[in-house]
């Protein structure tokens, strides 16, 4: 049966804040009458009893679904997974770690439907003390973009006009983070698409493990011609770094941020190579290589 929404769950040794999660985007479709949805939550191999604490959750009255990885694949990979399974002519990949406000998703449809040029939307993402998570409202990581990035230049012109849009062109510091407005890429944290979209493009790249399949199929939904656009009038809360980054274990975070480098060698391998000399391409694997070595 067609839904009008699935909502897919990547889960990765994040229990409680994936309960949070769950618990939060219930209750936000719930406000919303009429409106038939899925939860498709895809654990990656959790070690933390993920599953069974989920499971104890009342599953029929939640919509929820969940697939049960014996190991870790990937981000994409698993999205992917649950992706085959949707059900919604729309589809939001969520993260675990996000805490749904208040969202009204017949608007936010309704939104799309008007503007058939749109392909993917995001709300506004906001950290734990409030401020946008710029991974959420981005440009494309062009080479001059990621040297602005890596150092500081970005960061240090952002608060000058003019300025911030010649150096901070990576994160589009210049757009007014109050109004609706187009920008390159969104996060995977809350990516809204369409599944006929989807379809098209079969998902994610595999090619990524963690980190820049979301640049990857924003870029891909652009050349099929749609818009990106970033939404301020609802808003979620991203936690962040609870299954990588943020975790004590050093290991854990050396391989987070092999994944993070990889991901920028194969988006710019797939992406950018052709289109600089041999020389340039040199030194752009050469310094990714090296911070990888460096971990």
């Amino acid at each position: 049966m067609i839904k009008d929404l699935s909502i897919i769950i990547v889960s990765y040794n994040t229990a409680s804040i994936t309960l949070s999660c769950l618990k939060r985007i219930f209750s936000s479709l719930k406000k919303n009458k009429n409106l038939s949805f899925e939860i498709i939550v895809v654990d990656n191999g959790s070690t933390d009893n993920s599953v069974k604490k989920i499971e104890k959750l009342k599953l029929k009255e939640l919509n929820l679904t969940i697939i049960k990885n014996k190991r870790n694949l990937g981000y994409a990979k698993a999205n992917n997974q649950g992706l085959k399974d949707a059900k919604g002519n729309f589809i939001l990949f969520l993260n675990s770690d996000v805490l749904v406000e208040k969202i009204d998703w017949i608007k936010l449809f309704d939104f799309f439907r008007k503007n058939k040029n749109i392909g993917a939307l995001t709300v506004k993402i906001k950290l734990k003390n409030g401020k946008i998570d710029w991974a959420s409202h981005r440009g494309f990581p062009t080479l001059w973009r990621s040297v602005c990035y890596f150092f500081r230049l970005e960061k240090f012109f952002a608060s000058i006009p003019l300025l911030n849009k010649i150096f901070g062109g990576y994160h589009l510091t210049h757009l007014n983070l109050d109004k609706v407005h187009e920008v390159e890429a969104i996060s995977g944290a809350f990516f809204l698409t369409k599944k006929s979209i989807l379809d098209k493009l079969k998902g994610f790249d595999e090619q990524f493990f963690m980190y820049g399949e979301d640049l990857d199929l924003c870029l891909r939904i652009k050349k099929l011609g749609y818009q990106i656009i970033y939404y301020p009038h609802f808003s979620v809360v991203h936690l962040k770094y609870q299954s990588g980054l943020g975790k004590d274990n050093k290991a854990i975070k050396r391989q987070t941020r092999y994944y993070f480098y990889q991901a920028m060698k194969i988006f710019y391998k797939k992406h950018y190579e052709k289109k600089y000399p041999f020389f340039i391409n040199s030194l752009v694997y050469f310094f990714l290589d090296w911070k990888i070595k460096r971990l």
